[in-house]
């Protein structure tokens, strides 16, 4: 069994929340989310935003807390092989109310197919709160060129 180990990034002031399914290896060894250098979550929630592309940890989380936004896993403890999502198994949720009740976050969005199925198999019941799909980041998803990916967060998070 792998256990997560990044805690989630949030405050009172964040109202969205966006899950991904579980860290990578290369993220669960930089202690942060999305650390692999070839996943385009950095490059796409930045362009949403506007912002410059956060580099190091600290400058990540203050561009999340500054635009609002609230970033975990959905899953807390998993059987998984390497980094490879189509091995999850025997995944085990992470508490999200708790982020919920001390924050302002009203929309969860998901980023990838295994966040979004885990994330209503077993954590929408607790939350209440429906989640919004948006396609993967990562560099698995070859199908969406970063501009596409871009265009369709964009769209997506725009309306909240």
């Amino acid at each position: 069994m792998t256990y997560h180990n990044i805690p989630p990034v949030f405050d009172k002031n964040s109202r969205i929340l966006i899950l991904g399914s579980f860290p990578s290896v290369k993220s669960r060894e930089a202690q942060f989310f999305y650390g692999h250098p070839q996943n385009r979550f950095w490059k796409v929630i930045s362009a949403v935003f506007g912002c410059e592309c956060p580099q190091s940890v600290d400058e990540k989380k203050q561009f999340l807390l500054s635009n609002n936004i609230a970033l975990w896993d959905v899953i807390h403890s998993c059987n998984i092989t390497g980094s490879s999502d189509s091995s999850v198994k025997d995944a085990v949720p992470n508490d999200l109310t708790w982020i919920l009740n001390a924050s302002k976050v009203t929309r969860v969005f998901a980023n990838g197919n295994l966040s979004y199925s885990l994330y209503n198999k077993l954590c929408l019941d607790d939350t209440g709160i429906s989640a919004v799909k948006l396609p993967s980041t990562s560099p698995a998803n070859a199908a969406w060129s970063l501009e596409k990916l871009t265009a369709e967060w964009k769209r997506l998070i725009s309306e909240v």
